[in-house]
């Protein structure tokens, strides 16, 4: 926990310091790392510079264990000013009257009118309202071992479900590798999703009549690819209870050859890695020549208990401007928000193609989960967690899973319908 100090502009100061003179605000941030927590305190020291009378203090919580912790900081009363949203949590949270509504904020600042289409339709994915500006966006894309592949005798990366399985099953022949980074641990589900959603042909979650699509035959049949992708070991027995950095230093230390991954994961790769011996691919597609790789999001929400909010939201204005935005782009792995930064020539070496092709290209649906669903953040932290785990190892079959996710999800949408 870190004690930062902010303020106002200086032209803003000689208006009302007093106001602001000895404001506390509070910030959360639940998606970690040395990395990320260094490029956040770097951008508050540029803020403090500019400003004074204004003490934020930042609490970090660990991704794996966030949504419990900070659930249970909300319901005792300790809430944040500031709180990085995550997309499947933003329902939950707007939904329960938690947070601001920012919708004539953004009007009245200076960089709202470039904040692209796409950021502002996230920042409202709960009831039409803007309850957070994103600060980026995840898609997943298909990361491969250059190297690893030319050893196992696999030319290219896959193109198709099929050719992955047969792939990752020639890169485990060799002795100590494993074809695939499976995430079996926390943050899992978007695996799931994306194969069940490429083998089914489609990505909607529900059907007209509001029964859920995940245990339709097809999609019974992606998450049987996953459950056999581990159990005939092409995925390292351990990647049971991995979460993202372990996924993702299986890969770069060369353990796995194939891992599905947005762009914060190029960061460490990149590091460790020479350009030379990876690249990154579009997901492979599904029978119906389609693939449906997942999009997220996260960004900064401002708490309605706040009682500093104008504080609150300059500083969540601060953290979103176009460059602060870029520089956190760049710094933790996500596609930014703002028209006109695509053209950086940071996004557009080889590394970023497998993205921007899926982006660009018709195979490729990207999805959007059911946050909108207040209980998705359960669903997705607690419940799909522990199934999935438990018919990886073999207890539970594809088709018990999948008919628990669909159930519970066919409720929450019915109580979602109820509602609106």
């Amino acid at each position: 926990m870190k004690k930062l100090f902010y303020g106002m502009t200086a032209a803003a100061a000689l208006m009302s310091s007093t106001a602001w003179a000895d404001t506390q605000l509070k910030l959360v941030e639940v998606i970690t790392s040395p990395e990320r927590t260094e490029t956040l305190q770097a951008m508050v020291d540029k803020f403090e510079a500019q400003n004074e009378g204004v003490t934020v203090e930042i609490v970090s919580l660990p991704w794996g264990q966030a949504f419990e912790k900070f659930a249970t900081m909300v319901a005792g009363g300790d809430e944040p000013d500031v709180v990085e949203m995550p997309d499947r949590w933003l329902a939950l949270y707007a939904g329960a009257g938690k947070l601001m509504n920012l919708e004539d904020k953004i009007k009245e600042w200076e960089h709202g009118a470039t904040l692209t289409q796409k950021s502002l339709d996230m920042g409202r994915y709960a009831g039409g309202t803007a309850y957070e500006i994103p600060y980026g966006f995840y898609l997943r894309a298909m990361f491969y071992n250059k190297k690893l592949l030319a050893e196992a005798g696999v030319d290219g990366p896959p193109a198709t479900m099929e050719e992955f399985m047969e792939a990752s099953r020639k890169v485990s022949e060799l002795p100590g590798k494993s074809g695939y980074c499976l995430r079996g641990g926390p943050g899992g589900l978007n695996g799931w999703i994306m194969m069940a959603a490429t083998m089914n042909g489609t990505n909607e979650f529900f059907t007209e009549d509001g029964q859920s699509r995940l245990n339709e035959p097809g999609s019974v049949e992606g998450i049987q690819f996953l459950i056999d992708m581990y159990q005939k070991g092409y995925a390292p027995k351990d990647s049971v209870n991995w979460g993202f950095n372990e996924i993702v230093a299986g890969f770069y230390s060369g353990t796995c050859a194939f891992l599905d991954q947005d762009p914060d994961a190029l960061i460490a790769v990149a590091e460790r890695m020479p350009a030379e011996d990876f690249a990154v691919a579009p997901m492979p597609v599904g029978p119906a020549g389609k693939a449906f790789p997942t999009i997220g999001y996260a960004g900064w929400s401002v708490f309605e208990s706040s009682e500093h909010k104008d504080a609150a939201w300059d500083l969540t204005a601060f953290l979103s401007s176009p460059e602060n935005n870029k520089t956190w782009a760049k710094r933790v792995g996500v596609i930014p928000i703002h028209e006109g930064a695509d053209q950086d020539p940071y996004f557009q070496t080889e590394q970023f193609s497998g993205w921007f092709e899926e982006l660009n290209g018709d195979a490729y649906v990207p999805t959007i989960m059911p946050t909108y669903l207040e209980q998705f953040g359960y669903f997705a932290d607690s419940i799909a967690l522990e199934s999935s785990q438990e018919a990886l190892l073999g207890d539970r079959s594809a088709q018990d899973v999948a008919d628990e996710w669909a159930a519970f999800l066919t409720e929450e949408y019915a109580n979602w319908k109820a509602a609106q």
